[in-house]
């Protein structure tokens, strides 16, 4: 700890008993003087011939101790003129050794108190380096520990990268599988479509082939009755052109029709074709041969389209169409052409 700088300066230790010892000295002075002056009074006062010397040591003072008891007053001999000079010399001695001793003791004190100061600004430069040093080991571990959080922040933020890239790689791989069973999916589902689409053609074309057979099977039987109606009417011995041979002579078997009679034909027939190909160019003339009461007799492409399923689907709707509706006078044309065209 640095020591606070008092407002007083600092003093050497009192030395123990300095005051009782001046107190003793000054004592023995005021004895001394009492000795010499009643010396000196005795002197005056003893006859001639008489001497007397009397000395007294001066006490040092070293250490404190005890007074010691007052001396027995004894009549001094009175002093002679040289010895009044040596006890003067020997005062002044005393004063400047005194003075000394003071100018020593002051300088002591100085030295001590310049002591006092220099270790204290040492013990203060001490404890400013221990605080100095203190202070750089906290800066030291304060930058060591921020050292260390930013490579925990590092590490951690490393680890996250890394969690990152291996959800971002396993999102990546969930996309692929997804894409992956998707195609799979749409190809499935193109395999369903193509089995379906097959299926259906296989449908139609089966269907177009029951319709051919019935067709062919109504044809022939159409073919049949023609042929028994004809050897009927061959039988009866008619040489004209009636319907019986070509279908085409006048009376009931005759081909004049009433204007709206073609358009009635083909409100029938129109719904029972079965096309979804193109539809552009195509023209088929059907040759259709009936009964008067309108049962068909045979029906033959007269004129092509040039698309034979075209003219197959058209000539399957005529034999469908069966029997033919009658015309305005209760019979059905003998024979009769029907231009189909696709719808659209």
């Amino acid at each position: 700890m640095i020591r606070k700088n008092s407002a007083r300066p600092l003093q050497p230790p009192r030395e123990r008993g300095t005051w009782r010892a001046f107190a003793l000295a000054l004592v023995m002075h005021v004895l001394l003087g009492y000795f010499l002056y009643h010396g000196i009074q005795w002197q005056n006062s003893t006859p001639a011939g008489a001497e007397a010397e009397l000395w007294t040591d001066v006490p040092q003072v070293t250490t404190p101790q005890p007074p010691p008891p007052p001396p027995v007053p004894v009549a001094p001999a009175p002093p002679l003129p040289d010895e009044q000079a040596d006890i003067a010399l020997q005062e002044k001695k005393r004063q400047q050794q005194e003075a000394a001793r003071q100018a020593q003791l002051a300088e002591q004190q100085r030295q001590q108190q310049l002591q006092a100061q220099q270790e204290a600004e040492a013990k203060r430069q001490q404890q400013l380096a221990a605080d100095q040093a203190a202070q750089l080991a906290a800066q030291k571990a304060t930058a060591a520990k921020l050292k260390q959080q930013q490579q925990q922040q590092q590490q951690q933020q490393q680890q996250a990268d890394k969690l990152k890239q291996q959800q971002l790689a396993e999102q990546q791989k969930q996309e692929q599988l997804k894409q992956q069973q998707l195609q799979e999916q749409q190809q499935q589902a193109q395999a369903d479509e193509q089995k379906k689409a097959d299926a259906q053609k296989a449908a139609k074309a089966a269907k177009a082939a029951a319709d051919a057979a019935q067709a062919k099977k109504l044809d022939q039987e159409r073919r049949a009755r023609l042929a028994q109606m004809q050897g009927l009417a061959g039988g009866e011995g008619s040489t004209g052109n009636g319907l019986a041979k070509s279908g085409t002579g006048s009376g009931s078997g005759g081909t004049s029709t009433s204007p709206g009679y073609a358009d009635k034909v083909r409100r029938l027939v129109r719904p029972k074709i079965v096309w979804s190909g193109d539809t552009q160019g195509l023209e088929t003339v059907v040759s259709v041969h009936c009964s008067p009461s309108g049962t068909l007799l045979s029906a033959t492409v007269t004129r092509s389209s040039g698309n034979q399923q075209w003219d197959d689907a058209a000539l399957r709707a005529v034999q469908l169409t069966d029997p033919m509706p009658v015309d305005t006078d209760g019979k059905a044309p003998g024979s009769f052409l029907i231009t189909l065209r696709p719808a659209g």
